[in-house]
């Protein structure tokens, strides 16, 4: 039976049998370790190389021996040290990238991930088998995405080439063409957005790749403007949608829905004031109502807007369209 080839060994596989046959004190050198390891000299020479630059071992050749020592003690090979704790939230980590499956970014992530795993000790005590088992992430309405699009934005978006896109804007059925220098793409509560310059507008704009049917590089790269911050941008939004103004809202919950409101943080500015009732007060400032009004109406009769009267009176009339609607309609075929 021929003996299987070890050229493919991983690395700090290798460099830990180097240091292995070293720390013997029986002065290797590079042929004796090549022929040992099934590598040439030169891959030899680069792992010993890396041991001493990068690891901080004291490594030296030995004329007289014609071979490497170690100046002083070494206790063991510096490997990657992990606690469960750090090994938990990487496996973690990796079942929330399940969403990228599919997208530009699987390759390389899937990659990084070889990684750091070919990098931990043989041995790690937490039980991956029991936890994959017990963990697992998963959207209600996953966003469909043309990958062809999506590559194409994330690779403009990053080498700073200008677009020009065949968009449709939300509820219209006709296409318009736009020139965009495209800043950022973001993630955004499971929901891909581009953050781009648009030449029609003349100003920052925010497209859904879903809704492009189109894509084309012009020919021109652009210059990203260092004042552009994203986290700024939407600093006093609810979602992706910033406006001008300035609203402080002000939202009552009923003890039925009180919890789910205490159990997450909705946005940078709120406030959560506990109720007499066993309801909760929302609080938040905000530079648009557009997000913060479909987010109310989802939560039914369990809340109420105190403030400001414009959004009090658009959910009002949101839900009397809703009434009419279900009283011209649906109820009126059930009944």
């Amino acid at each position: 039976m021929s003996k299987p080839n070890l050229s493919t060994r991983p690395p700090l596989e290798r460099m830990m049998r180097i240091h292995q046959a070293i720390a013997t004190g029986q002065y290797p050198n590079a042929r004796t370790l090549a022929g040992q390891l099934e590598v040439s000299s030169k891959s030899v020479h680069r792992d010993l190389e890396f041991m001493r630059d990068r690891l901080d071992l004291p490594l030296e050749f030995n004329a007289a021996h014609n071979g490497y020592f170690y100046t002083e003690e070494v206790s063991g090979f510096p490997t990657l040290q992990i606690t469960e704790g750090e090994l938990f939230a990487l496996l973690v980590a990796e079942k929330a990238l399940h969403q990228y499956r599919g997208t530009t970014f699987e390759k390389p992530l899937v990659s990084a991930f070889k990684k750091m795993a070919s990098s931990l000790p043989d041995t790690v005590s937490l039980n991956l088998a029991d936890w994959e088992q017990t963990i697992s992430f998963h959207m209600r309405a996953e966003p469909i995405l043309n990958l062809e699009v999506f590559d194409a934005l994330s690779r403009a978006t990053a080498s700073r080439r200008q677009l020009k896109l065949t968009y449709r804007k939300p509820g219209r059925r006709e296409f318009e063409d736009r020139v965009v220098d495209p800043y950022h793409l973001a993630n955004i509560n499971g929901e891909w957005f581009l953050f781009a310059w648009c030449h029609l507008r003349h100003d920052i704009r925010t497209f859904v790749p879903a809704r492009i049917q189109a894509i084309a590089q012009t020919g021109k790269t652009f210059v990203r403007p260092k004042k552009f911050s994203l986290e700024k941008r939407l600093r006093d939004s609810f979602g992706v949608i910033s406006g001008s103004g300035t609203f402080d809202v002000v939202i009552r919950f009923n003890e039925l829905v009180a919890d789910y409101i205490r159990e997450k943080k909705w946005h940078e500015s709120q406030k959560l004031i506990e109720l007499p009732d066993g309801g909760v007060e929302l609080r938040l400032k905000l530079s648009s109502l557009v997000e913060i009004e479909r987010w109310i109406l989802g939560w039914g009769g369990n809340a109420v807007v105190i403030q400001p009267p414009e959004l009090a009176q658009a959910v009002l009339e949101a839900a009397r369209k809703i009434l009419a609607k279900m009283e011209g309609g649906t109820v009126a075929k059930l009944v």
